[in-house]
């Protein structure tokens, strides 16, 4: 039997709320998601109903080990981050949101890692007192950085612009490049970087791509992009999720770091 240090860490994976067959409510993660945890990061995938009535943050911590803070249509509500509902702000999913921005104010404290993907990159922002563009593409200078209307899943999350980062940077260290090639499938970006946000990484339009949180103890990595997609074969997804694989790994093993800049950290897991 495996020693508590030597079991697989459990990453809870945030869920979104869907209608199955148009009627239907479930909760549901992507299959590349849970592919990406267990297959590179070395990890038991676990679907969290991202559901105030169903969990709470303080369970949560106690359950899992680290967090994937997945991407999802829905779009994190403005009034999180002090602003008026439009049209142009989409779907929201207020359960979600009740979930996942108190559970990163709270890993960021405890130094218990996350990774944030997409909507989890924003939810990252806004928690840490970040605000958001409701459309990127409206933005004057800036390119359409939503998912392609059509086409095969492949063609969708193909690789479409470049991401340059900090030079020696936490992202360009970790990834061995200051300029990679990333896919792009978001409307919404950050606006204003919340408190200890870190941008990292820009498109080539100015949009940021990459952030952590400044002097957390722990890994808090988070893309603008989806590296879930061929975690295993990209070169640029591959030691995202390994790095945030052993530094879930860390935690099962008791090592609970203390004040100490995230970039630190993450080159310390590369």
């Amino acid at each position: 039997m495996r020693s508590e240090s030597q079991r697989r860490p459990v990453v809870g994976i945030i869920g979104n709320s869907y209608l199955m067959n148009d009627e239907y409510p479930v909760h549901a993660g992507g299959h590349m998601n849970s592919e990406a945890v267990a297959a590179v990061a070395g990890a038991l995938p676990l679907i969290i109903p991202s559901d105030p009535r169903f969990v709470c943050v303080q369970e949560l911590l106690a359950l899992c080990d680290g967090f994937l803070l997945t991407g999802g249509r829905p779009n994190v509500h403005p009034s999180e981050y002090g602003e008026d509902e439009t049209p142009a702000h989409g779907d929201f999913d207020r359960c979600r949101d009740a979930i996942t921005l108190p559970l990163i104010r709270a890993c960021v404290e405890r130094g218990q890692p996350f990774l944030g993907i997409c909507r989890g990159f924003q939810e990252v922002n806004v928690a840490m007192g970040g605000t958001l563009h409701p459309e990127i593409r409206d933005l004057p200078g800036r390119m359409n950085h939503r998912m392609p209307p059509d086409g095969s899943l492949s063609e969708k999350f193909a690789l479409r612009h470049p991401v340059r980062f900090a030079a020696g940077g936490v992202f360009a260290r970790l990834l061995g490049a200051e300029e990679v090639m990333t896919n792009t499938l978001h409307g919404q970006g950050i606006a204003r970087p919340g408190a200890r946000i870190v941008i990292d990484g820009l498109a080539p339009d100015g949009t940021p791509e990459a952030i952590y949180v400044k002097d957390a103890p722990g890994f808090t990595l988070s893309v603008q992009w989806h590296p879930e997609w061929n975690a295993s074969g990209d070169p640029v997804s591959r030691p995202l999720f390994t790095a945030f694989g052993q530094a879930c790994r860390d935690w099962v093993a008791g090592q609970r770091p203390v004040a100490r800049a995230a970039s630190a950290r993450a080159a310390g897991s590369a």
